[in-house]
């Protein structure tokens, strides 16, 4: 498609199929690398081009997630100096791993999608030719696969993102830009820690713990377990956030502030340590055989805290079950006591994003209407760096934040 217009204005779209040459985007450098709030920064850049088996879609709304500001801090990975040890030219990072938008422009040789197409993305990211994925496996276990919108530029924080066409789905036809551009990211990767791990995959009447029952991974939690028709329970800061988990399918829930042995169990030779760490663990799971009805144990813990919470996943987690973990925001350094790991058999699984067979089928159950996308507050572009800053400071409780992009509050995009 040849560009005709130089830029239109945030918030309008130009007529479709016309790609402007340059679009505004929230920007990350590396000479700002830190708090999310100065780190990004409003510009116009160059709008990219869609190459063999890629599409550019104009965003109507863009998710955020945890990844940027990882992205802004410029830890754990300085994503723009990987990209260009990789052979990329830019020296900026545009990032968002969620969107809802209308397919502009098609690359060569991508087949089942057509201009004008409503859709959402799914982070899942490879190189078409690794040996890895022609050989037909996981494509999340390829050296090439990468986190779209952040391992990747030209994300969902522009008017123009440019995404891999079996990334594309079908947008949920009753949802708004915003609703639609919420969950995919957190559902997706969710749905692979319970579905994609064999000998450990989610079960009827299974128990399943989910770390922050509340937020975007666990208010997707929840949901997935439920109509697995499994049993969720929810890890929470107040009783407001746990009342949020119980309306989206939770058994219950457990105030974490209740209890204090978080972090890093002492050392074994610390005898009155490991005691005092001991008593809290059991005490947390006492509250869960009490939301269970009996004694037992679960079969999967969904983590994503990561260093303050692993040790207590690990204890808590039932004989030959699973902690399945996607993230650490908490930080890395988790600590396991392999007294309750090997001799009681247990797995200890990281998951990182999705394929695309999980996504698709994440996605059915959003277009179903199964799954809420719990759409938490909706903001406008401008607030994105702050929305990052909020998140980091774990103030982003309920479900996922929103930015309208090229949408307005008054265009809905329901069908």
């Amino acid at each position: 498609m040849v560009k005709k217009s130089k830029s239109v204005e945030l918030g309008k779209l130009p007529e479709l199929g016309d790609v402007p040459e340059n679009m505004i985007a929230q920007v990350i450098r590396a000479e700002r690398f830190g708090e999310p709030s100065t780190a990004f920064q409003v510009e116009s850049v160059q709008t990219p081009e869609a190459r063999s088996g890629e599409v550019i879609i104009a965003v109507m709304a863009a998710g955020i997630n945890y990844n940027n500001v990882w992205a802004a801090r410029g830890i754990p990975v300085n994503v723009i100096d990987e990209r260009k040890r990789e052979g990329e030219p830019y020296d900026f990072h545009i990032g968002g791993s969620d969107a809802s938008g209308i397919v502009y422009s098609i690359g060569p040789d991508v087949e089942g999608i057509e201009i004008g197409d409503r859709v959402v993305v799914h982070p899942g990211y490879w190189d078409a030719d690794d040996p890895w994925v022609l050989a037909g496996r996981d494509t999340m276990l390829a050296p090439s696969a990468k986190i779209w919108g952040y391992n990747t530029n030209f994300g969902s924080f522009a008017q123009f993102c440019r995404a891999q066409a079996h990334q594309v789905l079908p947008k949920a036809p009753q949802l708004s830009w915003s609703e639609a551009a919420a969950p995919t990211l957190v559902g997706a990767t969710i749905y692979r820690m319970l579905h994609g791990w064999a000998g450990n995959t989610v079960k009827e009447n299974d128990l399943v713990l989910v770390w922050g029952g509340s937020g975007g991974l666990g208010s997707q939690a929840v949901q997935l377990v439920a109509a697995a028709g499994a049993l969720p329970v929810a890890v929470v800061s107040e009783e407001s956030r746990g009342e949020y988990a119980t309306n989206l399918g939770a058994v219950g829930w457990i105030n974490r502030k209740d209890f204090t042995h978080w972090g890093l169990p002492p050392h074994i030779s610390d005898r009155e340590g490991q005691r005092e760490w001991t008593t809290g663990a059991r005490a947390f799971g006492k509250r869960i055989w009490e939301i269970a009805g009996e004694r037992r144990a679960p079969n999967i813990v969904i983590e994503h805290p990561g260093e303050e919470t692993v040790p207590t996943s690990i204890f808590v987690c039932e004989t030959g079950g699973m902690v399945v973990i996607c993230a650490g925001t908490t930080g890395y350094e988790a600590v396991v006591d392999l007294r309750y790991h090997w001799t009681r058999q247990k797995r200890f699984q990281g998951s990182h994003g999705t394929n695309d067979e999980q996504a698709r089928a994440y996605n059915d159950l959003v277009c179903k209407g199964i799954i809420d996308p719990c759409r938490g507050q909706v903001i406008e572009f401008n607030e994105i760096p702050a929305a990052h800053s909020a998140m980091s400071r774990g103030e982003n409780v309920f479900g996922n934040v929103v930015a309208l992009v090229g949408a307005s509050s008054h265009d809905e995009g329901r069908e």
